[in-house]
């Protein structure tokens, strides 16, 4: 059984995660915020590398890079942005760093849809057609810009190290969402990753045997803004719940 380490796990994505792989994967979590330190999670904060490389269960196959400060904002004050620097960016390289350290042969990125907001409103492409990766990845603020930094610092890893790097740029991701999806709904019915969805696409990050990749993660939600194509030819991604079905479920 694969050991799955999330760092960040205590977040939206992380508590998904933590529920929907235990089945398959042994499942540790690694974050700031932890309900109780425990043989499977530890308060641990990534911005400090003795620390993290420390808490890092050995025998880890995965590392899933989860971490979040909650500000998605676009150009923030000086402040905010040494805050998202210390955690999206150096935080980021530390958990490269470490995977190369300890030979832990695969990474896992939460990326961001951000990464090519400036193509995207409301929920649908500017462009005439689906957001690829292929379009060049502009963004209408500092954190589609770190994420884009994160995702290129993983392809020199992969390159000069061998790691594994799989970069997932997130579309709409909430906890109870059968009520969470209509606070946005003129956005999220076009951009939601349900909750299994979320479980899939990671699972089939996890078990892939791409040397480096990046992907769209978006439910097949009617007129969704991005394409996720090679998500499903590449990762074998299989979409199961989309937001009409959350709607219908109601």
């Amino acid at each position: 059984m694969r050991k799955v380490v999330l760092i960040g796990g205590s977040g939206t994505i992380g508590t998904i995660l933590q529920r929907g792989l235990k089945q398959e994967f042994d499942v540790y979590s690694l974050d700031v915020n932890v309900d109780e330190n425990s043989e499977n999670s530890k308060e641990t904060d990534a911005k400090n590398f003795t620390e993290l490389i420390n808490n890092i269960p050995n025998g880890t196959d995965v590392l899933i890079n989860l971490l979040s400060t909650g500000n998605v904002g676009r150009l923030v004050n000086i402040s905010e942005m040494n805050e998202m620097v210390d955690v999206y960016f150096k935080a980021s390289y530390n958990i490269l760093k470490a995977a190369e350290e300890l030979n832990i042969p695969k990474v896992v990125f939460a990326s961001s849809n951000h990464v090519t907001d400036y193509y995207e409103s409301d929920g649908k492409s500017k462009l005439g057609r689906s957001i690829n990766v292929n379009d060049y990845p502009y963004s209408e603020g500092l954190y589609g810009v770190l994420k884009l930094a994160v995702e290129n610092i993983g392809f020199a890893f992969s390159n000069q190290y061998g790691i594994s790097v799989i970069n997932l740029r997130i579309g709409s991701v909430k906890l109870n969402e059968e009520t969470e999806i209509y606070k946005n709904l003129k956005r999220n019915r076009h951009t939601w990753l349900s909750e299994v969805d979320t479980i899939t696409l990671f699972k089939e990050a996890i078990i892939s045997d791409i040397g480096y990749g990046t992907f769209y993660g978006v439910s097949d939600n009617p007129n969704k803004p991005w394409c996720n194509d090679n998500a499903k030819e590449k990762l074998g991604f299989v979409s199961k719940m989309n937001s009409n079905d959350i709607i219908k479920n109601k």
